[in-house]
């Protein structure tokens, strides 16, 4: 009965990292083949990168999900469905917009699509750390998380851009992942076994909670006007055609957002965010550490904010290739690199691996640039057979660009490694009363570049073209290698401290 249990647990784990994965291509790279393949200009494409903003600010909306539970449904479970279910309505939505004609419609529906999926992410997270209770599962249960999320992020970010070469139609496409995250929500609500979480993270008032929440919303809202306002009493038009002017307001609105709303949930005491940040914060090198964090990943971010968009409108490969080359065979690549970084990980320190790592991080965005400059075809092509998955199919036979593999190959694998640094450093950051909402603090700062270099890589692009591009991308990788390098002291000491909690905690148990 125990092993059937523990079965039933570790299944749902892997269930649940496909739900999570499956979202997150279809607001970052599948939507850019969309909207490439649409007639979408590659600065408008860059800034539709921004409605993955969700991402970074889901530890404001973590605590209320955890201490609140939906009526009849359960607490874990119930939040499951309604998000799952949530974004299959969404997906469904989005399959009946067009992107070129209805921009501000379906980057509208697009967001919801990004806060529903990251506001799932938070539930997946409590709900994996509340059904693996035994510390021997954990190992197991976080690697079936990632399996099935890669896996989901294949069938998303790669089978789906198979699929729309050959039926024509993303609509079609999106209108089938709404269905299988219907199918998710059925799954969630009826087969995934009960969990009961043993604690809250503070014992406040939820009136308070929920009157917090929203004194932060009016925050975010009063910096964006404020800032618009600032701006159009300056004589910038926020309806010009000028990127760079529609830029300026993004990244004006967005730093006016963040502190007032920081300030506006201060003075409404919302009490869980507040004590969660006060205990990170509370750590010594707090701030240098999130800097750090933003800055690591920031080049790799870079050369990939545009790799889809880039490789199809840019080089005119076809979405197949992109789809078996970018998406299938390089999340493969990613695994296979995550594995390596891991196993290094077992014999360096933290320190020596963020520095490695980065660095090879830093040289992989070559890559890109040799093959703006060569162009396609420059190192011949690999053949692919015809091949019939059921699920997916390859009619004829097909030619796979080898220069575009080997740079897939290589910026896939260093990322790999860069990531599993990366989550070492945010585990051993974070404090064991405040995990769900330091992890969501720091992991929604390590997704910062990811999401906020999009609208700057499409003005950039459109400005300076390919080539200057991907050597701006390797530039904007120095400051986190320089940053790691001169952290050195405190790396240590923090892989030292974590080490020794690690033994304490085993020592105890």
């Amino acid at each position: 009965m125990h092993f059937l249990g523990r079965s039933h647990r570790l299944a749902a784990v892997l269930f649940l990292g496909f739900a999570s994965g499956l979202p997150l291509a279809l607001t970052g790279q599948a939507l850019q083949a969309w909207l490439a393949v649409d007639g979408v200009d590659i600065a408008t494409i860059g800034f539709f990168g921004l409605i993955g903003a969700p991402y970074t600010f889901k530890f404001l909306w973590a605590p209320l999900m955890d201490r609140f539970e939906p009526p009849w449904l359960g607490r874990r479970r119930g939040w499951l469905a309604l998000t799952q279910g949530g974004l299959a309505l969404t997906l469904l939505i989005m399959s009946g917009l067009s992107p070129s004609r209805q921009p501000t419609l379906f980057a509208q529906w697009a967001v919801l699509l990004a806060f529903l999926s990251a506001s799932q992410d938070i539930v997946v997270d409590a709900y994996r750390a509340d059904a693996l209770n035994d510390k021997a599962e954990h190992g197991l249960g976080a690697s079936l998380h990632v399996f099935g999320y890669r896996l989901a992020m294949i069938v998303s970010g790669g089978i789906a851009l198979i699929w729309a070469d050959q039926w024509s139609s993303w609509p079609r496409v999106y209108a089938l992942m709404g269905t299988i995250m219907g199918i998710s929500a059925a799954l969630s609500l009826f087969l995934l076994p009960p969990v009961r979480s043993e604690s809250k993270p503070l014992a406040s008032s939820p009136v308070r909670e929920i009157a917090g929440f929203a004194a932060m919303l009016v925050g975010v809202f009063s910096g964006y006007y404020l800032a618009r306002g600032l701006l159009s009493l300056l004589g910038f038009d926020p309806g010009s055609g000028n990127h760079w002017i529609q830029l300026l307001f993004v990244l004006a609105e967005i730093a006016a957002a963040l502190p007032l709303a920081w300030w506006f949930a201060r003075l409404a005491r919302f009490e869980t965010l507040n004590a969660s940040l006060s205990s990170y914060f509370a750590q010594p090198g707090a701030a240098s550490f999130l800097l750090l964090i933003v800055l690591y990943k920031l080049g790799d971010a870079f050369a990939g904010s545009l790799t889809t968009a880039f490789l199809i409108k840019g080089l005119a490969f076809s979405q197949a290739e992109v789809g078996i080359a970018n998406k299938i065979i390089g999340i493969w690549l990613t695994i296979f690199g995550a594995i390596v970084g891991g196993a290094l990980m077992l014999r360096l320190r933290l320190y020596r691996a963020l520095l490695l790592f980065g660095i090879l991080q830093l040289v992989s965005n070559f890559g890109f640039y040799l093959i703006a400059v060569l162009g396609k075809g420059a190192w011949g092509s690999v053949a692919v057979p015809p091949f019939d998955w059921v699920f997916v199919s390859l009619r004829e036979s097909a030619s796979l660009d080898f220069l575009l593999l080997t740079v897939i190959a290589v910026e896939n694998i260093t990322g790999g490694m860069g990531t599993v640094a990366l989550v070492a450093l945010l585990m051993a950051l974070c404090n064991s009363r405040f995990t769900a909402t330091h992890y969501a603090l720091l992991s929604a700062l390590a997704a910062v570049g990811r999401i906020y270099v999009s609208p700057v890589a499409g003005v950039l692009t459109e400005s300076i073209g390919w080539q200057a591009f991907y050597l701006f991308s390797v530039v904007i990788a120095l400051p986190g290698v320089v940053m790691t390098w001169r952290m050195k002291v405190p790396l240590i000491t923090l892989s030292q401290n974590s080490s020794a909690g690690t033994a304490q905690d085993s020592r105890h148990g």
